[in-house]
């Protein structure tokens, strides 16, 4: 874990940060706040290397190759592989767009004993996102997952708004769209599924799904009868948001993703190694995603959660056997 400056007006001590992965926006957004700005929990971190990388994905093929070059024009490093990368770092962010080749990706990544940040999704499946975090508990690796929007400071702070009341539900809304090969809510509407488990916490018992040509609706229900809903937008005006339901009050929320403010929770993670999501938090999230499928292939459905994830950990563990 590395450890935070202990002066009050001492500088914290520099560190270099290694990008793998190329071929999202989030690249060069990230570079350039790490890279120009100095206060608080950006100050000090430097991305200084990155390993293109990049799959047959067309999200990820058709723009590896701008955005690299836009991150070499910030004056970082294009290396070849990633123990070249890691050989010139001292914390790194996984950031491959496509989440199947992240299970590969931190095999090489972990060995190395440094901090990782891993980009949404986490993982392409369910089974490869416990086996990631299983690995990093076997090479005591400090990591974390997260979409930006978890961290906007509405979404964060719903949940405790004195107007609210006692939280009894909450629905999220925001653009939604498929990517062939991975579970239908982990490209884009894991955005929206984010900021609703920051808002209602962990706890979800059973899903059931209600696809259509417009909309994505998704309801979770907690152990505690509360109901938290995701809409996926597919078509028309695609704003992100939300409706907080409360014994007191109803709060209305409409705030779009910060990279700012999740590339700060980044930077505090960095120096602190204490993780801002946990591990089972975001592990129930993706069985939440993953039970959506599945209600979706019976009809709509319930589906229990906590069936998802024991599944999923089987399949895990045959994952870390090769």
């Amino acid at each position: 874990m590395l450890a935070a400056s202990s002066g009050a007006q001492e500088a914290p001590k520099p560190l270099r940060a290694g990008i793998v992965g190329l071929d999202t926006s989030h690249v060069p957004a990230f570079t350039k706040l790490f890279n120009t700005k100095s206060d608080g929990e950006l100050a000090g971190i430097t991305v200084v290397a990155g390993y293109p990388g990049g799959t047959d994905m067309p999200a990820s093929k058709d723009r590896v190759a701008k955005f690299t070059e836009q991150v070499r024009g910030m004056g970082v490093e294009i290396v070849d592989t990633i123990p070249q990368l890691l050989e010139k770092v001292d914390v790194a962010l996984l950031e491959s767009v496509d989440g199947r080749i992240h299970l590969e990706e931190v095999r090489q990544i972990f060995p190395s004993g440094k901090p990782v940040f891993v980009d949404k999704p986490v993982a392409g499946t369910l089974p490869e996102a416990i086996a990631i975090f299983e690995l990093a508990k076997r090479h005591g690796v400090r990591m974390f997952s997260s979409s930006s929007t978890r961290f906007g400071e509405k979404i964060s702070t719903a949940a405790q708004d004195p107007a609210l009341g006692e939280l009894t539900g909450a629905t999220t809304w925001g653009p939604c769209s498929y990517q062939a090969g991975t579970p239908d809510l982990f490209f884009y509407a894991i955005h929206g599924v984010e900021a609703l488990y920051a808002i209602m916490g962990p706890g979800c018992e059973t899903v059931s799904r209600v696809k259509g040509p417009v909309h994505d609706q998704v309801t979770g229900t907690w152990k505690d009868g509360r109901l938290g809903v995701y809409r996926g937008i597919l078509r028309g005006k695609a704003d992100f948001g939300a409706t907080v339901y409360g014994t007191q009050g109803i709060v209305r929320i409409a705030e779009p993703p910060s990279y700012e403010k999740l590339c700060r929770q980044i930077g505090r993670f960095f120096r602190t190694g204490e993780p801002p999501v946990s591990e089972a938090e975001t592990l129930e999230l993706f069985a939440f995603m993953e039970a959506a499928d599945e209600s979706a292939r019976q009809g709509g459905k319930p589906v229990a959660v906590a069936e998802v994830l024991a599944k999923g950990r089987v399949t895990a563990a045959e994952l870390l056997k090769e």
